[in-house]
């Protein structure tokens, strides 16, 4: 069993930015490819970034691709996403994401098995 815990989320203004968290349980948290998904009001959610379990390949939607950053730290068993120049289209819930079964970069959230509950984002005009 594995269990996610996400924090940072918050309100900022347009052009601000924000650093999420997450924190993960599990012995081989370094086996685990890594994501972060959103999702906004009314929409199905979405890709945001994805790192390999060794660090070394990582994966951007393009909306969000030079603006936000992700990282992992495997001795801490955590996964960071840093958020910059944020729009108003940021805003939505994040959730991070662990796929147990390659370790890959996926952008499909059905190759992930477990989901953290999410936190907040909101950017406003």
């Amino acid at each position: 069993q594995v269990q996610l815990a996400e924090s940072g989320g918050g309100w900022v203004q347009a052009g601000g930015s924000l650093r999420l968290s997450c924190a993960a349980s599990g012995r081989i948290f370094s086996a685990y490819g890594m994501g972060w998904f959103r999702q906004a009001p009314g929409k199905a959610r979405e890709f945001v970034a994805a790192i390999k379990r060794s660090g070394n390949d990582i994966d951007y939607a393009d909306s969000v691709k030079g603006r936000f950053t992700i990282s992992r730290n495997n001795a801490k068993n955590t996964v960071s996403l840093q958020m910059n120049s944020l729009k108003p289209e940021d805003t939505a819930v994040y959730y991070c994401a662990a796929d147990l079964g390659y370790g890959r970069t996926s952008r499909n959230e059905y190759d992930y098995d477990y989901w953290g509950q999410g936190t907040q984002v909101t950017v406003s005009s």
